[in-house]
């Protein structure tokens, strides 16, 4: 990464990130004076700062922490963060769960405010109609959005949402290697790489210590949302689909560019190449660089296409009421079975997220 000699260049400042997860505790060390308002009301405002498991609070702190305080600091310090709380499986309270806002909810929430980049951490294993719309009506926003691709490589490896969605990037785990991680799901729908192992994470919601070897594609997709803040504050006139374009060009692989890896997608994420180096090119400014279609302009209205899945087949569809869903989250370990308070600097992360049952419950995913 080199992020110290990133910064010199870009920090992210000017670029807020939604961080739609459990929550974002703004009080912590590394985040005082990061966090913004949520913008909304009713449910979507409801205890945006409020982080009722931990996880939402370490992606923020990965994206944009300070370092403050023996914290981590993130990739992109210079970025803001926009809380939006969700209903994941770590929820258990039941007045809480029905004043919290659901996934698709969310995310039509930060597509309406002024974040440019969605960050989802968390994900389910069949289509909701209600998140795929939000999906589409925030992609028509010109936002650009990455999830985590999920931990369960080596049980199931079932499709992926959001991260399989039309719109939305689909982020892998990597280690220090640069080779997948052995949790890492794999399918056509993976598009980038970043890393997901050994990183420093809160241990819970009580926020006394980090824990030592967090891993999974959540901490993996924080990575990729503060590799293009980067990118987007050097280059605040892009719009989404360049950021991304240069983001794929500039990502290090060994395999053609035209035949993307179903492990890694297009590569591990360089955000160095393009702010160092002066390496990609951000090519049409309303044309997505995967599907390489034109994109609508942003505002118009989107079309309600049918539910497909990542290769273009029919796939089952479910309310978010029957769909089991959690966050595409990460879990901590500690190798020397005690928490430690790391004083960490977060140039490479990875975490991830899913989803549980209910009505819309969604779960961070766990390793």
């Amino acid at each position: 990464m080199d992020a110290n000699a990133i910064w010199k260049v870009s920090t992210g400042k000017g670029v807020k990130v939604a961080v739609v997860d459990t929550g974002v505790n703004s009080s912590t060390s590394s985040l005082k004076g990061q966090v913004l308002p949520n913008p909304g009301s009713g449910d979507i405002a409801y205890h945006a700062t409020k982080d009722y498991n931990g996880h939402g609070t370490s992606m923020a702190e990965i994206i944009a922490g300070t370092g403050n305080g023996g914290g981590i600091k993130g990739l992109a310090p210079g970025a803001k963060i926009v809380p939006y709380r969700i209903v994941l499986k770590q929820l258990t309270d039941k007045q809480e769960k029905k004043r919290t806002a659901t996934p698709a909810a969310a995310v039509r929430a930060a597509a309406d405010s002024d974040a440019q980049i969605i960050n989802m951490s968390f994900g389910q294993k069949m289509i909701d109609p209600d998140m795929q719309a939000a999906i589409k009506y925030a992609s028509s926003k010109g936002k650009l959005m990455f999830a985590g691709v999920g931990n369960d490589a080596g049980t199931n490896n079932f499709i992926d949402y959001p991260a399989a969605y039309d719109g939305v990037v689909g982020v892998s785990a990597a280690d220090e290697s640069g080779k997948v991680s052995k949790f890492s799901e794999h399918g056509a729908y993976v598009d980038l790489a970043a890393p997901g192992q050994n990183m420093p994470i809160w241990c819970d919601a009580s926020f006394k210590s980090y824990c030592d070897k967090g891993e999974g594609t959540s901490v993996s997709t924080a990575i990729a949302s503060a590799s293009a803040a980067l990118v987007w504050s050097a280059h605040p006139g892009w719009t989404a689909n360049q950021v991304l374009r240069v983001l794929l060009d500039t990502a290090s692989r060994s395999w053609p560019k035209s035949q993307p890896s179903n492990y890694l997608g297009y590569g591990l994420i360089r955000p160095a190449r393009n702010l160092l180096h002066g390496e990609g090119k951000p090519g049409a400014a309303d044309v997505d660089p995967i599907s390489n279609e034109k994109t609508p302009e942003p505002g118009s209205r989107p079309a309600t296409d049918p539910p497909t899945s990542a290769s273009g087949s029919s796939q089952p569809t479910q309310k978010a009421s029957d769909v089991s869903t959690e966050a595409a989250g990460s879990e901590s370990r500690s190798s020397s079975g005690s928490n430690k308070l790391w004083p960490a600097l977060v140039a490479v992360a990875a975490l991830v997220v899913l989803g549980g049952g209910g009505w819309a419950v969604w779960r961070a995913r766990r390793t």
